[in-house]
């Protein structure tokens, strides 16, 4: 099984409880995708960063998921909006969540290139 990576930047400063809540809730949400679960997911949390949407600062959310192979588009659907619900519980309104979902076809780990 290849690491699923997901980049969680948002405009607000967190709690080291509230991390720990979005990263549970992403690891939880993420065995919506086959053979993916949180067992291998690597979550990154960046946290206080200056934030704009046309041209407004918020508390603003963008989620970069990276994934080895291409999941069903099913799949990536229901973790995209399991991964909406587990921003909302964090404090984010839905509507000023982003996130972007990708797949690759080639993955370096435990020294080699699978």
């Amino acid at each position: 099984m290849t690491m699923p990576y997901i980049a969680v930047n948002v405009s607000k400063s967190l709690t080291e409880t509230e991390k720990d809540a979005i990263k549970s809730g992403l690891g939880e949400k993420i065995s919506v995708i086959p053979g993916k679960s949180e067992k291998g997911l690597m979550v990154d949390i960046i946290d206080g960063k200056s934030m704009y949407y046309r041209g407004q600062k918020g508390d603003i959310a963008y989620l970069e998921v990276k994934l080895f192979g291409t999941p069903e588009p099913d799949a990536q659907k229901a973790f995209t909006e399991a991964a909406f619900d587990v921003m909302q519980q964090a404090g984010f309104a839905k509507k000023d969540v982003y996130i972007t979902l990708q797949g690759f076809a080639n993955w370096g780990v435990n020294g080699t290139l699978v």
